[in-house]
């Protein structure tokens, strides 16, 4: 496997966008030879899919495309990013509204976390932003995903 693997695909602002997003990191991963059907894979589908929900619920249509990028650097840290135009970042929502929605990123948070990974997100130089889950990978973990 090389030192560097990266995909990418942009996808319509829309929520049927969604599955497109879950399914394009399941197939680059898969194509990788990392894919699998147990926990850590349902993880990662989990957390593609609720990044690509934010990036098309919480853009309130002003981001008319999101971006989902996925590397790995040296069989040692995967990255996958959902990246949209919208300026606004990510932000906990109150208890009261969290009632109906609002978990994403708290789900997001704590299985990356849970992985022994972590979540940012950094800004576009054009003015929006990319949302980063960073996971360590070994060898031990493709094996299992």
């Amino acid at each position: 496997m090389a030192d560097h693997q990266e995909a990418s695909v942009t996808l319509p602002s829309d929520p049927a966008s969604v599955p497109t997003a879950r399914r394009f990191v399941a197939e680059v991963l898969d194509g990788w030879g990392l894919g699998g059907a147990d926990e850590p894979a349902d993880a990662i589908r989990l957390m593609v899919s609720e990044l690509a929900t934010n990036a098309v619920l919480h853009t309130f249509g002003q981001s008319p495309t999101f971006t989902v990028d996925v590397r790995l650097e040296r069989e040692e840290r995967l990255h996958i990013g959902v990246t949209d135009s919208h300026p606004r970042w990510p932000r906990r929502l109150p208890a009261a509204v969290q009632q109906d929605n609002g978990r994403g990123m708290v789900i997001i948070r704590s299985l990356a976390a849970e992985a022994g990974g972590r979540l940012s997100v950094t800004p576009t130089e054009e003015g929006g932003k990319t949302v980063w889950i960073t996971l360590p990978w070994t060898p031990a973990t493709a094996s299992y995903v």
